[in-house]
């Protein structure tokens, strides 16, 4: 019998959720993928076989060559959220982070970054609060990231057009 292979990926809210099969449950680096087998909540395992490495992010399905869908879940993964006593000092932390190019989840009134001992020196001399949580990490995929799911969009920045649209 031959292995399950995913084709493709649509974002959540635009696949048919009640055509899942099972789903899977990942971290942050295993949600950019082009080929990778991977094993599902259910037991099984399915191959991610892409034409291009993807961003997935929580809620997305993966459609299955033979039919159907496997849905994706961000695992809850261990995460530093960042606080600040205002919202203009938050702001300034938030550019410190994004001045060092770091995976960065904006979440209300609070940021989620992975630990680094590092950006955690900083954060501290910049008068951050920080504290230890569990939580999925989806960090915004910035200017040059999501914009690339859309269809039709290529990935070489070789091409004569603006980037806003």
């Amino acid at each position: 019998m031959s292995q399950a292979r995913a084709i493709a990926v649509h974002p959540a809210g635009s696949w048919p959720e009640d055509s899942a099969k099972d789903t899977v449950t990942v971290d942050f680096d295993d949600r950019f993928r082009r080929r990778k087998v991977y094993l599902t909540d259910g037991g099984g395992s399915f191959l991610l076989d892409l034409a291009e490495a993807t961003v997935m992010r929580d809620g997305d399905g993966l459609e299955l060559d033979s039919g159907g869908f496997i849905r994706l879940r961000a695992a809850a993964e261990d995460l530093v959220s960042v606080t600040a006593d205002s919202p203009a000092k938050l702001l300034r932390l938030a550019w410190h982070l994004g001045n060092r190019h770091l995976p960065t989840e904006l979440d209300g009134d609070r940021i989620l970054i992975r630990h680094d001992h590092v950006i955690i020196r900083m954060l501290e001399g910049l008068g951050a609060t920080l504290a230890k949580v569990r939580a999925p990490f989806n960090p915004e995929g910035g200017a040059y990231g999501e914009h690339n799911r859309l269809p039709d969009h290529p990935h070489g920045h070789h091409h004569d057009h603006h980037h806003d649209h």
